[in-house]
């Protein structure tokens, strides 16, 4: 099932358990804006090439929009769409003042000199400026895309309107990016995991982990959990697989991984199939790749108790409904990876204001933000007598309609 679908149904099951008004609820799913450019540069060889942008903003109901820039050959209408709704739901459920987007250039940004990736972002900069902005819509970096590229967006929008360092988040620190917000997402996945293990009488320290995926969110989410004594068993990222049932040393991996781009071939561990990763023996299994890993094929094999969905939708409905008759907990995606959006948000805040925290503050807000929300997320679940995922999205959706019919939706 594809993310649109996926996330459309979820949202339909939601409103249903809400008794969203039918008018509301087809409101709500409909983006507010789609927006598709053009993008034609000169190439470093002197020839012409196009590429296409574009940018689907979902919803403002209660705040302006937010969501990430991606550069990837295969940028699907359908997915970023998907996306972008996931985040008008996520930023509800953090309670932060936000709305959701997403969009991208399709391109392939591995193919491209440092140079092309420049001018690529000026000139799609150029055709969105008026489209975006601090009250408006607030990009961030995604797949294919990272600090650099925000510092890009940034000079160019301010040569438009006045140099406006709230107009994007994670940019580099220099240049008004938060302190923490590089291992934010993977925090927020510790905080979370923290949260939901405390429900069960269970701590970080006595769990084995299973992480899949070894970018920027799992690499930080095995970095904190093995500092607060949980025991990383595997890990694989596009490489290979990596497993020692004592526990990976993750210092020396990651160190290893950044050397050798790659965890493949490290010594402090057995060679793993990537393939079945997922079905290895652990408590805590951390999806932090790519989405629709955990299907109908695999779901049966898996043999975690927990499932921290630290990428985006990473479990198939289907999977999902196999899962929990296994009795599987599973933390959804849009509560255990809003750690990143959450320092986002911190990092607008402290633009806006012109007075930056230090990293203390930024996690220990984190934290905060984080307990809180999965002490909504549990008190949805039992008013909606539901599983998680369903107490996150109901608590979600409802925020945003709220605040939809609040402002006059049907004036």
């Amino acid at each position: 099932m594809n993310a649109l679908a996926a996330t459309s149904r979820n949202f339909k099951k939601a409103a249903k358990l809400l008794g969203l008004d039918s008018k509301l609820e087809r409101s709500l799913l409909i983006p507010f804006r789609e927006i598709k450019v053009e993008c034609t540069i000169p190439r470093d060889d002197g020839s012409l090439a196009s590429f296409v942008g574009f940018r689907v903003q979902h919803d403002n109901a209660r705040g302006p929009m937010k969501g990430g820039i991606r550069y990837h050959p295969e940028v699907d209408p359908d997915e970023v769409n998907a996306l972008a709704q996931l985040m008008t739901w996520k930023t509800a459920v953090a309670n932060i003042p936000y709305g959701g987007a997403k969009g991208g250039i399709g391109c392939a940004p591995g193919e491209l000199s440092l140079s092309e990736l420049e001018r690529l972002t000026r000139v799609f900069t150029q055709k969105i400026h008026d489209l975006i902005g601090i009250h408006t819509d607030v990009p961030a970096p995604d797949m294919g895309t990272n600090p650099q590229t925000m510092a890009w967006i940034l000079d160019e929008y301010s040569k438009f309107h006045g140099y406006s360092p709230a107009v994007v988040t994670g940019k580099p620190v220099d240049l008004g990016g938060s302190l923490g917000r590089d291992a934010a997402t993977g925090r927020g996945v510790l905080f979370a995991t923290q949260a939901l293990l405390a429900e069960y009488g269970k701590s970080i320290s006595d769990q084995r982990f299973v992480i899949q995926g070894f970018g920027n969110v799992g690499s930080w989410a095995a970095i904190l959990i093995s500092e607060a004594g949980g025991k990383v068993v595997a890990i694989s990222d596009a490489s290979g697989a990596v497993k020692n049932s004592n526990g990976l040393d993750i210092e020396k991996l990651h160190k290893y991984s950044i050397e050798n781009r790659g965890v493949k071939g490290f010594s402090g561990g057995d060679l793993a199939d990537p393939n079945s990763l997922l079905t290895e023996d652990c408590d805590v299994l951390i999806p932090a790749a790519l989405g629709g890993v955990i299907n109908r094929e695999n779901a049966n094999d898996i043999r975690a108790k927990f499932i921290i969905e630290a990428a985006n939708h990473p479990t198939d409905p289907e999977a999902d409904e196999i899962l929990s008759k296994k009795g599987v907990i599973i933390l959804p995606d849009i509560f255990a990876n809003s750690g990143g959006v959450t320092v986002s948000y911190f990092e607008w805040v402290q633009n806006i204001q012109g007075f930056m925290w230090d990293e203390e503050k930024v996690n220990s807000e984190l934290r905060t933000y984080i307990l809180k929300g999965f002490k909504d997320v549990k008190d949805m679940c039992k008013t909606h007598d539901c599983d998680l995922r369903m107490g996150a999205f109901t608590l979600g959706v409802n925020r945003v309609a709220r605040a939809t019919v609040l402002r006059g939706w049907e004036a």
